[in-house]
């Protein structure tokens, strides 16, 4: 029985002894390994090592022309830990801070992720060239304390701001996301072309190691500097834009809110990315980048809202166009079927109303007046048709279609936060009505392009696209090459439609029609054939907005476009003229004398809204 107690007492000891070793182990690896506090602290002791900031790669356009440059820049490191008998108040006085700002920059800097007072840290950043001047000779005076020089962002035009983006320093979700690159004080693309090319623009980090005598005073570089890692540049981007087409495509929505899209139909390179209104992109740079951001975020007219991508609207009588397509691939109509119009669609009380012209309408010439009859009668004809079992089945088929035309999903571009625009489905239908309990006429809205329908300027101008195109596009983009790589396969590679490029033969007649003698006539150019489509958004929060879609020339088509001008009521009215001016300063080079006036009208019109007479018409 003693025996059994003494060997039960001896595997207890044995186990705790082990236990104890065990524990032992795992802290010395956990401090060892684990954590570099004390490694930060032997190496600070010995060395000092100085990030060498890559340069970021440059940005051009498609002509070469540099939009995005570098110039030098510098940080103010602090090694909180060498730190003695710091002289507060002269420092305070040499950088242009008070003492309490210099607290409250302090406070930021030891609650910042990664904070070690052994280690470099950023205390102030982005520094001008001409700010680094009066610092280089002075820093000297102030222990722990030295300069690291970077590079900012510079602009040669003060256009694009929105698609080419901004650089920002990295928050904590960044530097999580990627913790073998990123530190806290670094810079990375915060929008744009810089957030969506971010890996290939910023290059690779380099390392200089300068050794440390007993009184922590550098002694020169170790081993002669054969241990620094030399940093490696970002890659150089040309862009598909046309930084000139770009600037007067500003000029022109001057004082306007909306957007243009211009899209080279043969390779889906976006030519012309206009969001109104807009901003210059040097206002984001250097030490007043917050002030002036707040300043942009808090204007009424929201320039940092990016209108192309994100802003959806119902597309109007633009969207007629994909309905005729969809009408004739299912052959519900062929491009001999009329309709009639009485100044609108007509069924018992229900009236969708439409302008005066003559009647009956073929399907071209349908496209031409813009005949709302038309397409309420051939959306019916189709929900109705005996050929799907149900009205759902019809109405998805129809989703389909719409959907293989770039609708309802994000289209891919490579800038961030695209929007996908919205194309409901049958179960929406279902929600809203009940199930099976809803017909054609309840939803017929979706024939002009009304209804719950939503699309961004993208799609509409990619709508162009495909129809210039004949049935194919290729995924929108801003990124034309990238230096020393191929381009992503995604747009490169063809996308076809679900409808057979037959059909879209009177759909280009058609859209020749409204600029030779439709809606369009006003906005037509000389010796060139334009093939376009105006429409209106109606706007329940005040005036309408102005749409046009166009392509030109019919014929090997070198541009397509869609301008949006809010609250001016008809797509002829703004949109198109715009767009027309647009295109003919691609095609050509310089606007024609006759248009002159256009472009004086155009560039002068302000059609800002009244936010304080939308505020009270919203209330009432």
């Amino acid at each position: 029985m003693i025996n059994d107690a003494f060997e039960n007492r001896k595997y207890i000891i044995g186990g705790l002894i082990s236990l104890v070793v065990i524990i032992y182990v795992v802290r010395l690896f956990s401090l060892q390994i684990l954590d570099d506090t004390y490694q930060d602290k032997a190496d600070s002791n010995a060395y000092l090592k100085r990030i060498e900031f890559p340069s970021r790669g440059l940005i051009k356009d498609r002509n070469g022309k540099t939009l995005v440059f570098n110039k030098p820049a510098y940080d103010i490191m602090m090694v909180v830990r060498e730190m003695d008998k710091f002289d507060t108040l002269s420092f305070c006085k040499l950088v242009k801070i008070t003492k309490e700002e210099f607290k409250e920059k302090m406070k930021e800097m030891r609650y910042r992720l990664g904070y070690s007072r052994y280690t470099p840290q950023p205390f102030m950043t982005s520094l001008s060239q001409n700010e680094d001047g009066e610092l280089q000779e002075q820093l000297f005076r102030f222990k722990g304390v030295y300069l690291q020089k970077r590079t900012l962002r510079d602009y040669n035009y003060p256009y694009a701001a929105l698609m080419l983006g901004s650089i920002g320093e990295v928050n904590k979700k960044m530097i999580e996301s990627d913790k073998d690159f990123y530190i806290p004080g670094d810079y990375a693309g915060q929008n744009g072309i810089e957030q969506t090319y971010e890996k290939y623009l910023r290059g690779e980090k380099g390392l200089e190691i300068f050794l440390r005598d007993a009184h922590g005073r550098v002694k020169g570089r170790l081993n002669n500097g054969l241990d620094d890692i030399p940093s490696k540049p970002g890659l150089d981007l040309t862009l598909s834009i046309d930084i000139d087409l770009q600037g007067y495509g500003e000029e022109l929505m001057r004082n306007k809110v909306g957007s243009i899209v211009a899209i080279d139909p043969a390779t889906g390179e976006i030519l012309a990315l206009v969001s109104s209104p807009t901003y210059d992109p040097s206002l984001l740079v250097g030490r007043k980048r917050s002030e002036n951001y707040n300043k942009l975020l808090k204007d009424p007219y929201k320039p940092l809202f990016d209108r192309p991508m994100m802003a959806c609207y119902p597309p109007g009588s633009t969207f007629k166009t994909a309905n005729a397509l969809i009408f004739e691939q299912e052959k519900i109509i062929t491009s001999a079927t009329a309709y009639s119009c009485q100044m609108g669609y007509h069924v018992g009380n229900f009236k969708v109303g439409c302008h005066a012209h003559y009647s009956p309408l073929n399907l071209r010439q349908s496209v031409q007046h813009s005949c709302n009859a038309y397409y309420c009668a051939g959306f019916r004809a189709m929900m109705d048709n005996k050929k799907y079992a149900n009205i759902s089945e019809a109405f998805e088929t129809w989703k389909n279609h719409i959907v293989s035309l770039g609708f309802g999903y994000k289209l891919g571009a490579d800038v961030p936060n695209e929007k996908r625009g919205y194309i409901p489905n049958s179960k929406v239908y279902d929600k809203i009505y009940g199930e099976k309990r809803w017909k054609s006429l309840m939803i017929v809205s979706n024939s002009i392009g009304q209804g719950e329908i939503l699309a961004t300027p993208l799609q509409i101008a990619n709508l162009s696209a495909i129809t210039a195109n004949r049935g194919y596009y290729y995924v929108p983009h801003l990124v034309k090459h990238i230096e020393g790589m191929e381009l992503d396969s995604l747009y490169t590679t063809k996308k076809i439609t679900s409808i057979d490029s037959a059909y879209f033969t009177p759909i280009v007649d058609g859209m020749e029609l409204v600029m030779t003698a439709g809606t369009g006539w006003g906005s037509r150019i000389d010796s060139i054939s334009v093939c376009g489509k105006t429409g209106t958004a109606e706007n329940p929060h005040g005036e309408d907005h102005s749409l046009f879609m166009a392509f030109a020339p019919k014929e090997n088509p070198k541009i397509a476009i869609c301008v949006i001008v809010e609250n001016s009521g008809f797509g002829a009215t703004w949109a198109a003229p715009i767009a027309s001016l647009m295109m003919e300063k691609y095609l050509k080079g310089n606007i024609s004398q006759n248009k002159k006036w256009v472009e004086e009208r155009m560039m002068n019109a302000n059609l800002m809204p009244d936010l304080n007479k939308k505020a009270v018409k919203k209330e009432n």
